[in-house]
């Protein structure tokens, strides 16, 4: 059984599949083909750490995946799901993005490192940020090539990554979107900003499913589509406030959707709880291969023959670092949240955690220095789905407090999480902004701290 993985950017759920009126027909279309997954949540809500605990099935603070991979960051990549298909006869291809392992352009380097037998990318060189959408349609032709030329001799895993939906999005709105008539989701107001902004996402969203339609059909003319397991998925939330680098279901809610030829949950939405390290598993089981000891997810294959199946009680989700260090744990269950943020001396919002945007600027202009984070936060996700109503500290949910808690404790034991210990250093390799620093890109010495300063003060 071969295996397709077609990833975007910085999606989130905001996509056509999940009720959004965003233009994506394509993955529209396949999710009426495929199981779609409604409650999946990463491991991590930043780009490398969701990405390297979903492809190791282990969780950031075990694999070393703490913060951007093009800041310093590396994981154990001897547990990469690449390396465990080569040495299970699997031919293994890199097509476009990768956020594992150095500067995610970087496609021939970060390929070598993780161990892809092929790189078949095209040349980054020469684009703004702002047009890497077209850099991915390029790669999309690549990947449909390469599906059409396959000779059948060994199953092959295809990563497909985008830059869609990453920021910068295409400063030239498509034609069929009216910045007028768009609704920004939640939790991001309407407004004029917001409009302009979300417009841009949704025209870069359009970009990515046009993508996919590409891969997806060649695959289709190639007669493999009973020979292949297709995954399509995304790392984190939208790169928007309150959602990316936030444990808010905004933050670590993704679409998946999962198409394994002859399962019963092709065609059906699948409700129940599934991490993004389910995936791994998932795919041994699949497709027969025992899998390695290390994994920490649950195999959703169940739940693919029964769409009405339950494999977890809880998922587990951190943050560590993405520009700068804001430790925070979280333990999701059908119907309660638990929050712990670790750094009680800096309960503000780490700005340079949320990338530049229209949004962003909406926010700051009324008050979001003001806006302040909790020690500990529970939420009831049915009459509070967008999380802003903590109910920790009430006596009235002392009970579920304390369970959560104790829960949260125990899975930080069990994985032998670093931040029980007070804290986590920084390395001299790594590149850390100050918390109090307002931008992610910013180019102020001043702006970033030494792994000595931050020993220092760490929280």
């Amino acid at each position: 059984m071969n295996i397709l993985y077609i990833h975007t950017h910085d999606s989130g759920r905001v996509l056509g599949p999940y009720g959004y009126a965003v233009p994506t027909p394509n993955l529209e279309a396949f999710a009426k083909q495929a199981a779609v997954f409604r409650n999946c949540y990463c491991a991590g809500p930043t780009c490398s750490p969701s990405r390297a605990a979903m492809l190791s099935g282990t969780y950031p603070h075990q694999n070393g995946m703490l913060g951007l991979a093009q800041r310093g960051f590396s994981m154990d990549y001897e547990k990469h799901l690449v390396r465990f298909l080569n040495r299970n006869g699997y031919r293994t291809v890199l097509d476009g993005i990768q956020h594992e392992a150095g500067w995610y352009l970087d496609t021939k380097q970060g390929a070598e490192t993780i161990g892809y037998q092929e790189e078949i990318s095209c040349p980054s060189d020469g684009y703004r940020q702002e047009d890497l959408t077209e850099w991915d349609k390029k790669n999309a032709d690549r990947a449909a090539k390469w599906i059409g030329n396959y000779d059948g001799k060994k199953p092959f895993f295809l990563s497909y990554g985008m830059y869609a939906t990453h920021r910068r999005f295409p400063d030239v709105i498509d034609r069929d979107i009216n910045e007028d008539f768009v609704l920004p989701p939640g939790p991001i107001p309407d407004s004029r900003e917001t409009r302009k902004d979300f417009a841009r996402y949704m025209t870069s969203a359009k970009s990515a499913d046009l993508c996919v339609g590409r891969v997806l059909d060649a695959l289709k003319e190639k007669g493999l589509m009973e020979e292949t397991v297709i995954l399509i998925t995304t790392d984190h939330g939208l790169a928007e406030p309150f959602c990316k680098c936030t444990l808010f279901d905004s933050g670590i809610g993704v679409a998946l959707l999962i198409r394994a030829p002859g399962k019963r949950a092709n065609g059906h939405v699948i409700d129940g709880l599934v991490s993004h390290l389910d995936i791994f598993p998932t795919l041994c089981d699949l497709l027969g291969i025992e899998k390695p000891g290390y994994l920490e997810g649950v195999s959703a294959v169940p739940m693919l023959d029964d769409p009405e199946a339950k494999i977890r009680d809880e998922i587990f989700a951190e943050v560590n670092f993405h520009t700068s260090y804001e430790p925070i744990r979280c333990i999701r269950t059908e119907r309660y949240k638990y929050i712990r943020y670790y750094d009680a001396s800096y309960l503000r919002i780490n700005q340079s955690n949320i990338d530049e945007s229209l949004t962003k600027d909406y926010f700051n202009e009324r008050g979001l220095k003001e806006q302040h984070k909790y020690e500990e936060a529970l939420y009831d996700l049915v009459f509070d789905v967008g999380e802003r109503r903590n109910l920790a500290g009430l006596p009235e949910f002392a009970a579920v407090e304390q369970v959560l808690a104790a829960r949260l404790d125990r899975h930080l034991r069990e994985t032998d999480d670093p931040i029980r210990n007070g804290g986590i250093s920084v390395s001299p390799e790594w590149k850390v902004n100050r918390k109090e620093c307002l931008t992610a890109s910013s180019k102020n010495p001043e702006d970033y701290v030494s792994a000595v300063n931050s020993n220092r003060k760490k929280s």
